[in-house]
């Protein structure tokens, strides 16, 4: 048995560049902050007008049963592994201090004070006293109850279809945490992977960045994290605004 059995090392496409150096930066932070199951291993980087990052998806194998008399077993291969031999990751913070945030700031990993912006017109109401997901009946697929939309995401690894074995390895992750497997593209393979995002608060309902602004005026965060959704948009069972 291998580190593949435990996580897999992968290549992300994280965001476009196609507007420009920097006009990634809201969805990249967005991403990057799902620190819960997911090691961010890299610096980003561009090519072609796309932004990429290596990363470890902590999701173990379907085949890997759990502890049976101190050993992780195989079921596919029969391997055995002492389980004290499997090495868990510390999550990178996201949330620094008061005002202080790990982010992504012209396409890099930065470490910045970010200071409240002007509230907009159509802003989700998520601040203390009227965030409507408190209490809200939505969930992730693994029953876990809260803030679904901020505890799973979209993610796209980078994948050729003259790699077999990646492949195999990735749709042999354990659902749910990793699920929704799916080929993009002849370079790519997109995927859902449960990983709560680091800048939640400590009751895992509301985010440290909303209502805050880079220093040259631009939101923290993508808007979809600060406006209201459209009609159109798929939600988790249980989410109050697909009552609206």
């Amino acid at each position: 048995m291998g580190r593949q059995c435990h996580s897999l090392e992968v290549v992300l496409r994280v965001t476009t560049l196609d507007q420009g150096p920097g006009s990634g930066d809201q969805e990249a932070t967005w991403l990057v902050g799902h620190t819960e199951n997911i090691t961010f291993l890299s610096d980003l980087w561009e090519d072609d007008e796309d932004l990429y990052v290596e990363a470890a998806l902590h999701v173990p194998c379907r085949f890997r049963s759990g502890e049976a008399n101190g050993e992780l077993h195989c079921r596919a291969y029969d391997y055995s592994l002492p389980a004290g031999r499997v090495r868990t990751e510390a999550r990178a913070p996201r949330r620094l201090g008061e005002d202080r945030f790990r982010i992504v700031d012209k396409g890099r990993f930065a470490t910045r004070t970010l200071a409240p912006a002007p509230r907009p017109r159509r802003e989700l109401p998520v601040h203390a006293g009227s965030n409507p997901c408190v209490g809200a009946p939505c969930r992730t697929a693994d029953h876990r109850r809260g803030a679904a939309c901020c505890r799973d995401l979209q993610i796209e690894i980078m994948c050729t279809t003259r790699e077999r074995k990646l492949e195999a390895l990735i749709r042999s992750r354990q659902a749910p945490y990793l699920c929704k497997v799916d080929r993009e593209s002849p370079f790519s393979i997109s995927a859902e992977v449960i990983s709560a995002c680091g800048f939640l608060l400590e009751d895992q309902i509301h985010c440290a960045l909303h209502g805050r602004q880079r220093s040259d005026g631009r939101p923290a965060k993508p808007e979809l994290c600060s406006e209201w959704p459209d009609g159109a948009e798929v939600r988790h069972p249980g989410c109050v605004f697909a009552r609206r």
